[in-house]
């Protein structure tokens, strides 16, 4: 079966001429077939309806949206190497819309003059801004292209509507720690294409290093692999012997996967936000030391602390507001590293408070009151009579002064009259 596209270059082609040992151990070691595709059984097991539809040849538009290095391009290889359809590589990163009418133009002269259908591959689909993703939608409508996508981006927020609702969003985890084995493994012992020759041999140790490292990446772990097993010298007997120590001053810094435009972005401030709410300080710690490990901007925890603090403490503790603020302030003057201690001093404080939304959710309901009443007069006793006119017309007339009559505080309305009654702050009795 053909796989190469008439019009575009197959970004998937390692050029003949090129060497082995030019080529990067991840790249070597892509699984061909899915007996070596490790790590995303829930998609892939010889029963799933994905694995079924691809080696069937009767795949439809899917968008493959997981972290780097879980698979989302070898799942793109497996159908390039399954399929009879002409199957055509497309980068968001080094493409746009005039490449893509080319291949359209292609693809429909393909299925007019051939009947053969076309397989679309875009990798990192959410490059493409919304405006261009609109290309793609009446192609993939008329069946004109398959449109396979790959994205580490949530594919509600990064894909548009329509051509979400045409696709079938497939999501890949991040590789568990047994995976990530398999795939150390299968590199070590690959003699053809992996480091089977080389003599490495690493202790439990360093295995278990390399995987943290990877973090549930299997490219990440590959490329740490290669880049530890070239800085080890081999020994008298042609071992490379590979400890704990070894791997620790090879790979130095564990980099967190953390995206700060991104999925995990929000996904850490969440959990970070609900470890506050939920009072939890040892969780809210761990989260705020995961954002700063992996670079997060300070000012940004400091200002959903000075939210929270109004959010969901509310009145139960009006001081929190004021450490929050000060926790803005130190973190501005103070700057990093030292700032840590200050925010790791306001979240500790903010999640041992009481907690009350009474403030928030009665604005809540009050704009909604808002909206749906429409504007509603100001009665007249609260209204100012700055004018002789104002005050003929009754404004201000009626009101009572709290001061000099106590009860008006109770008795005194000061909602439109169709919201009398209404009682939008409920606070909870936190004290």
């Amino acid at each position: 079966m053909s796989n190469q596209n008439d019009s575009a270059p197959d970004l998937f082609a390692v050029p003949e001429e090129e060497t082995r040992k030019g080529v990067p151990l991840a790249e070597r070691m892509r699984p061909c077939t899915f007996a070596d595709f490790a790590g995303q059984d829930d998609i892939t097991a010889p029963d799933r309806p994905l694995r079924r539809a691809i080696e069937a040849d009767r795949l439809s538009s899917v968008i493959f949206w997981g972290p780097p290095g879980s698979g989302k391009t070898t799942l793109a290889h497996l159908i390039a190497g399954h399929t009879t359809s002409q199957f055509v590589p497309f980068s968001a990163v080094t493409g746009g819309v005039p490449e893509l009418r080319t291949i359209i133009k292609s693809a429909e002269q393909r299925r007019a003059f051939h009947g053969r259908k076309t397989i679309l591959f875009v990798d990192e689909i959410h490059r493409f801004n919304k405006a261009q993703q609109d290309a793609f939608l009446p192609h993939v409508e008329r069946g004109t292209v398959i449109l396979v996508g790959a994205t580490t981006e949530n594919p509600s927020f990064e894909v548009i509507s329509p051509l979400l609702s045409r696709s079938l969003v497939v999501v890949l985890k991040p590789l568990t720690d047994q995976a990530l084995e398999q795939v150390l493994d299968r590199a070590l012992t690959d003699a053809e294409q992996g480091l089977g020759t080389v003599n490495a041999q690493l202790t439990e140790e360093a295995r278990q290093q390399l995987v943290r490292f990877a973090n549930g990446d299997a490219r990440a772990l590959l490329t740490a692999l290669e880049f530890v097993v070239e800085q080890t010298l081999p020994g008298e007997d042609g071992m490379r012997r590979i400890d704990q120590s070894v791997t620790a001053a090879a790979l130095g810094k564990q980099a967190l996967r953390y995206d700060k435009a991104g999925e995990e972005h929000y996904n850490v401030i969440s959990a970070y936000i609900k470890s506050l709410r939920d009072s939890d300080p040892n969780g809210a710690l761990y989260w705020l030391a995961r954002m700063l490990e992996a670079g997060e901007d300070p000012k940004f925890i400091a200002r959903r602390m000075v939210i929270f603090a109004s959010e969901d403490i509310g009145n139960a503790d009006p001081s929190a507001l004021v450490i929050a603020m000060a926790v803005v302030q130190a973190v501005q003057f103070v700057g990093l590293p030292e700032a840590q201690i200050n925010l790791a001093h306001g979240t500790t404080y903010l999640a041992s408070r009481p907690k009350d939304n009474a403030s928030y959710m009665g604005l809540l309901e009050a704009v909604q009151d808002a909206k749906s009443y429409g504007n509603l007069g100001v009665p007249l006793h609260l209204r100012n009579a700055v004018t002789g006119l104002t005050k003929s017309l009754g404004y201000g007339q009626g009101y009572r002064y709290v001061h000099d009559d106590p009860r008006a505080k109770t008795e005194q309305t000061h909602l439109p009259e169709s919201l009398q009654g209404r009682r939008y702050y409920r606070p909870k009795n936190t004290h």
